[in-house]
């Protein structure tokens, strides 16, 4: 990802331009165009391989860890993913903060020139999305599609590969654009591995500082209840419990800021590029 002033940002793969976006001033969304060169940095996943890999897993974290080992051996082998130097992670399903209604949307709003918005404010419905594929989505009833779609109703479909970027506020589409189509148009919904940056012990321990003084509090509260013979003090701390690790499990498992480049030129280098890759698009970043 390069950046440049305006709030603007250049998403290349081998060097050409694949999605530039604009920030809006406002800070309730971006514009984005996809110039239609992107392509999978992962081999196409064979039929056999998905097949084994479903059989050999007792469940479906084992299922999905087994996934995440072949893409995380893609990715450091491939000439045109997003790695750089850094510590990354792989984390399996979608985060709390997205909406289980905005996936079959895709199928029916997805252009290639948009807008996602971050928090509403009057903007259309259907700009309110929480992944953004790098191309153009195939048709649900393409030779392609259709294959992973006979994947899915046999349960043996492999996971679509997210990308976090901070920049948009959003996942994108890092492999996976046809078993995307086919999980939605067999009225289902993929699963999902991510791709972040891993985010530093440091900042965990940071971050969750006043959670555990909060969760220790509480412990003490409902530990004098029990003793004062509360027959709900036990469940209450169980609970108690388990929200405490889910919170520790999301902070530990959040992926850090996407790491950003100076676009050589600056913004004058970012406009010519526009014009000669997306011509025509004037996206308005004012409002």
């Amino acid at each position: 990802m390069e950046t440049a002033d305006g709030r603007r940002m250049l998403l290349r793969q081998h060097g050409e331009p694949v999605l530039f976006a604009v920030q809006r001033v406002t800070h309730r969304g971006v514009h984005y165009a996809r110039t239609g060169s992107y392509v999978s940095p992962l081999p196409h996943p064979r039929a056999d391989l998905a097949r084994a890999l479903r059989e050999a897993s007792p469940d479906e974290d084992a299922w999905s860890a087994r996934w995440a080992h072949h893409f995380a051996e893609w990715l450091g082998t491939s000439a045109n993913g997003p790695l750089h130097e850094g510590d990354w992670q792989l984390v399996n399903g979608m985060p709390g903060w997205t909406v289980e209604r905005h996936w079959p949307e895709l199928l029916s709003y997805d252009p290639d020139r948009g807008h996602l918005t971050w928090f509403g404010y009057g903007d259309p419905v259907e700009d309110a999305r929480d992944v953004l594929p790098l191309r153009t989505l195939s048709a649900p009833d393409s030779a392609r599609v259709k294959a992973f779609r006979r994947q899915y109703r046999e349960g043996v479909l492999p996971p679509v590969l997210l990308w976090w970027l901070s920049g948009l506020n959003s996942l994108v589409v890092l492999d996976g654009h046809e078993r995307l189509v086919a999980a939605l148009a067999e009225g289902g919904r993929p699963s999902v591995v991510i791709l972040g940056r891993a985010t530093s012990d440091a900042w965990v321990e940071w971050v969750s500082g006043p959670r555990t003084v909060e969760y220790e509090k509480r412990i003490a509260h409902f530990e004098k209840q029990r003793v004062e013979g509360e027959p709900l003090a036990g469940s209450r701390i169980a609970g108690e419990s388990r929200r405490f690790a889910d919170d520790l499990h999301s902070m530990g498992t959040s992926p850090c800021m996407t790491r950003a480049w100076p676009l050589p030129g600056g913004p004058q280098a970012w406009l010519r590029e526009a014009a000669d890759s997306v011509p025509g698009w004037r996206p308005d970043a004012d409002r």
